[in-house]
């Protein structure tokens, strides 16, 4: 029987992963509660937007004009945009355990992931993600979003790694399936404990 061949690369997103979602109807119901706003109009702005906010076609002022600042509000975008940012909050187990991953097998780590310019930026530097990360294949830089199967395509091509010694770490069921289909092992995120049991599995095991 052949050997598979080893894990060498591993694909990860970062909302739900790596770090809580940047931007989710959770943040968002946070913020209309907080800064006293129309929970429904304010999302339906924010559906009309932000997949093109992600792809990066407007910028982050444009966005809040769009989403928020369409009429006088009592607070201003550098309020509004601080909120935003504080509502990102590191998963210290799982960001540990890729480091210690990449440092033990020397994995390539290619982060795919769905995220708006200035809250990618904030995201990686506040947690330090291009420490171990390297390459970022973020939509708001590719101008590609998950669920379009370029953006793994692109990936793929970035990572320069056969699709059999490729894993991926993902918190969406569809983004899953995308991946499988493309012959792209991957792994539903929800917990840690799970997760590296998984990882396990396929030979990425940091506790051996």
């Amino acid at each position: 029987m052949k050997k598979s061949a080893p894990i060498n690369t591993l694909f990860v997103d970062i909302g739900g992963v790596l770090l809580t979602n940047g931007w989710d109807h959770h943040a968002r119901r946070r913020a209309t509660k907080h800064f006293k706003l129309d929970w429904a109009e304010m999302e339906e702005r924010h559906g009309l937007n932000f997949e093109t906010h992600e792809e990066d076609k407007i910028t982050f002022n444009e966005y809040l004009d769009r989403v928020v600042f369409y009429e006088k509000r009592p607070f201003t975008q550098a309020e509004f945009r601080r909120f935003m940012f504080a509502q990102s909050k590191p998963y210290a187990e799982m960001i540990a355990l890729v480091r210690n991953l990449k440092t033990k097998y020397g994995l390539k780590i290619i982060v795919v992931s769905n995220e708006s310019r200035e809250l990618n930026a904030y995201r990686i530097r506040q947690f330090k993600l291009d420490g171990f990360v390297d390459a970022f294949i973020s939509s708001c830089f590719v101008r590609l979003r998950k669920p379009d199967a370029d953006i793994f395509k692109l990936a793929l091509d970035i990572a320069q790694t056969p699709v059999r010694q490729i894993v991926y770490i993902e918190n969406t069921p569809l983004f899953v399936q995308i991946a499988e289909g493309m012959g792209i092992r991957s792994i539903l995120h929800t917990d840690y404990k799970s997760t590296c049991t998984k990882l396990a599995s396929l030979g990425l095991d940091i506790a051996a």
